[in-house]
């Protein structure tokens, strides 16, 4: 039986690569996301379309009910929906930073709660969660999004152990600097937030340092990422958590193993903080 996977936040950068990765390889493939207009190639290329916000609970469950009147299973969610707003914790309005634990948080563990009673009846299923090596690492004004990449690696990691029973599976994906919108985006929110008050100097480094993301060189292309997550899916015991792109393994072992003071300075360092 062909497998069906659902890959949230698929209107470019992983998400994109992730559905056309799937797609090569065999999978019926619903490409989800708030931006249909933008999924036409993928469309083209053989995914099924479905409009899904992932901050809406109405939105996730009528997507839900389309997949599995269509589909009549999920086999892989990849809950790829996310996106980075920066800005220093006395600055950013508390109503920024609980959307981007709606989107980054809360869309992904409702959206996983939806699909789990199908999975957990067939005691099979493959749970992909893209958080990122900001999951791990932390930056100055980065407060409210790697606070939610590391509830998405807690909360992965209590999902693992009390899934394992009914033959689900649940895999972390920490990438790296990655080509895409994303660094743009977080760019732009930071020196909205941070640009002209105390913090105005830490916003224009750590605007900076963002901005490198997007150089060839140093950002890896999604379809890294995408591939990795194909490899994930396919491994009959996949790892628990797979850092990639560039630096992105050599990093999260530096946090590993250097104590919090040690690490504190290597950070400052990147960011001349």
């Amino acid at each position: 039986m062909q497998q069906v996977a659902l890959v949230t936040g698929a209107s470019s950068g992983i998400g994109e690569a992730t559905v056309r990765s799937l797609l090569g390889a065999g999978y019926t493939v619903y490409a989800a996301a708030r931006r249909v207009e933008r999924m036409e190639g993928l469309a083209h290329d053989g995914a099924l379309i479905l409009a899904l916000d992932v901050t809406d609970d109405a939105s996730l469950a009528d997507g839900v009910r389309k997949v599995l009147a269509e589909a009549g299973r999920v086999d892989v969610l990849v809950n790829n929906a996310g996106y980075g707003s920066f800005g220093a914790l006395e600055d950013v309005p508390l109503d920024e930073a609980r959307r981007q634990f709606d989107v980054n948080v809360f869309g992904l563990a409702r959206l996983t709660q939806l699909l789990l009673p199908g999975m957990r009846e067939r005691r099979s299923g493959t749970i992909v969660n893209v958080s990122s090596i900001g999951g791990k690492f932390y930056e100055p004004l980065g407060s409210w999004y790697h606070a939610t990449k590391f509830a998405v690696e807690g909360l992965s990691d209590s999902l693992r152990i009390e899934l394992r029973k009914f033959g689900i599976r649940v895999v972390v994906i920490q990438p790296g600097p990655i080509l895409s919108e994303w660094s743009g985006i977080a760019q732009t929110t930071l020196l909205a937030a941070s640009a002209g008050g105390p913090y105005a100097n830490s916003a224009r480094r750590v605007a900076g340092v963002l901005q490198t993301a997007d150089r060839p060189g140093v950002g890896s292309p999604p379809a890294v990422v995408a591939d990795t997550i194909l490899h994930a899916v396919q491994s009959r015991r996949p790892a628990p958590r797979y850092p990639v792109g560039r630096g992105a393994k050599f990093l999260m072992a530096l946090r590993r193993i250097l104590p919090d003071r040690a690490f504190d300075l290597l950070v400052r360092a990147i960011y001349r903080h």
